[in-house]
């Protein structure tokens, strides 16, 4: 897959997570950058744990993997860096 493609994905997959988990997004370059790291994280969880395959290329079943992975980084990444009101 080229880069534009991987681009592509990341930004229609991590606007996706970031409306399923926050209901709104998370800026244009988040967003990429959320689906691309959801890529990888979501080809790793469903070749290890599923035996299925990853991301395949710039398709229906590689934007769901890629959606899953980046639903799984944005809430870990809100766990972590959650705001604390005292």
């Amino acid at each position: 897959m080229g880069i534009i493609a991987w681009l592509i994905l990341g930004l229609i997959s991590g606007f996706i997570a970031s409306k399923l988990v926050n209901k709104t997004g998370e800026g244009l370059v988040m967003d990429i950058v959320l689906g691309v790291v959801g890529a990888f994280v979501g080809g790793f969880v469903f070749s290890h744990f599923f035996g299925a395959t990853g991301v395949t290329g710039l398709n229906l079943y590689s934007m769901f993997v890629a959606v899953i992975g980046a639903v799984i980084v944005l809430l870990l990444y809100h766990m972590v860096f959650r705001r604390r009101s005292i």
